[in-house]
């Protein structure tokens, strides 16, 4: 049978994190050493009330299928949650409960855009934002983010995009930010808002880093009256509660399009299985405590490991104000070895050393913007995230020195990840906090 793809299905991208995740894993199963900070999970347990709520709803039958939207008592805790965290006026008519938070970025783009839209990204970004929206036809406009403005959405950009574009429909936006760790300020937001009143642009806030703020808090658009009615934003149990694994988010909209959002989720997912939604509910309410202490450790890992990346020769980093990943500037070191990013990411992985690999990702995975970073975890021990800033720092003075050969090898046999000579010049350097 010869199979015809469509050209969507053909070209389509994916999350490189899992890519590198499938390495890491067979590299581990012949017997190599690998530490892993290529993915964004948790290291942390799910908290105690979820795993207890779960047991007992799975004890009472809670295994048949439940409303499309969600529960209705699971819906009202999310609003009553997020009022009090972000002084917001929601009721579970806002909210829509679905299988975490990536999957609001498909009902979004499916409920809003059509072919020959245009949707300004910011990039570095998320890399499943672009499969959505080439999905539907629309046309992605990446507007890069710079390191002298913290990663920050530069407003400017976003006049531009308005300006140029005969059908401008959507702006992504992701605070918290993945993969470089920069924060929205309230006055990034408010610009936005005077730009986009009177345009019928709409917002997709990716928000699944909400309780990782490190520096100042977290501001969502919905706390803008001006923003919140052309705002969708998303949200996930994965991070803030280490559950993954258990597939569990809800995205938050004016009620109107939460009933849109009903039937994408009828005809596509059914619902999220009942006894996950009970978990989560006693997540909300009763593991605030534990999730508050993770966060702790979680700002204690990134601490670790920015203080660790600066004391290596030629690596320039910025201490993230939210999420758990550091994004060091290895510009000058990728240069130098003539590898891009992802290329000495996966050389620290497989190529530098035969029984222990370092696993993290490139930041042009995230778009061209990223092209000289590396995306660094914090969800290993600590002595581990030691190890791999030191394996690191060994990694890059022995490839100029007594391992030159064994990069030059690596090099010859991946010439997908030779630093392209046609690049703009990357050298130049990224404060140091």
């Amino acid at each position: 049978m010869n199979w015809a793809f469509s050209a969507f299905a053909a070209g389509l991208t994916s999350e490189t994190a899992f890519d590198v995740l499938a390495v890491a894993r067979r590299l581990r199963a012949a017997g190599k050493e690998v530490i892993e900070l290529q993915i964004g999970d948790s290291p942390f347990p799910t908290p105690p009330h979820a795993l207890a709520a779960a047991h007992a709803a799975l004890d009472a039958g809670h295994t048949r299928y439940a409303p499309s939207l969600g529960l209705p008592e699971f819906r009202a805790a999310i609003a009553q949650t997020l009022n009090r965290e972000f002084a917001l006026d929601l009721t579970a008519d806002h909210i829509a409960v679905g299988a975490g938070a990536k999957i609001f970025q498909t009902f979004f783009c499916e409920a809003f855009l059509e072919p020959g839209d245009a949707v300004l990204v910011f990039e570095p970004a998320f890399p499943t934002y672009l499969p959505n929206i080439l999905r539907r036809g629309a046309i992605p406009v990446l507007a890069p983010l710079r390191p002298e403005r913290h990663f920050r959405p530069d407003p400017d950009d976003l006049a531009r995009f308005l300006r140029q574009h005969s059908r401008p429909k959507a702006v992504f936006l992701n605070s918290p930010h993945n993969p470089t760790g920069s924060i929205l300020l309230l006055d990034d937001l408010r610009a936005f808002a005077d730009l986009l009143r009177g345009t019928p642009v709409l917002l997709f806030s990716d928000e699944p880093y909400c309780h990782m703020v490190w520096e100042g808090k977290h501001h969502t658009p919905l706390s803008l009256p001006e923003l919140r009615e052309r705002t969708v934003a998303a949200y996930t149990f994965s991070k803030s509660y280490s559950m993954s694994g258990w597939r569990c988010g809800f995205a938050v909209a004016p009620p109107p399009v939460i009933q849109v959002f009903g039937k994408l989720l009828n005809t596509s997912l059914s619902c999220v299985p009942p006894f996950v939604q009970k978990a989560a509910q006693a997540a909300l309410e009763l593991d605030e405590p534990t999730r508050n202490e993770q966060m702790n450790q979680f700002r204690a890992k990134v601490n670790l490991l920015v203080t660790e990346l600066s004391r290596l020769e030629g690596v320039r980093v910025r201490r993230p104000a939210g999420t758990f990943y550091v994004f060091p500037d290895l510009r000058s070191w990728c240069q130098r070895l003539g590898l891009t990013s992802h290329g000495l990411a996966m050389y620290l992985l497989e190529g530098a050393d035969d029984h222990l690999g370092v696993a993290c990702l490139g930041g042009e995975c995230f778009g061209p913007s990223g092209l000289g970073f590396l995306r660094l975890s914090c969800a290993e021990p600590d002595e581990r995230l030691v190890q791999a800033v030191r394996f690191l720092g060994q990694t890059l003075q022995a490839a100029t020195g007594p391992a030159a050969d064994r990069l030059a090898r690596y090099r010859q046999q991946h010439p997908q990840y030779h630093w392209p000579h046609n690049s703009p010049d990357h050298t130049s350097p990224t404060p140091t906090p």
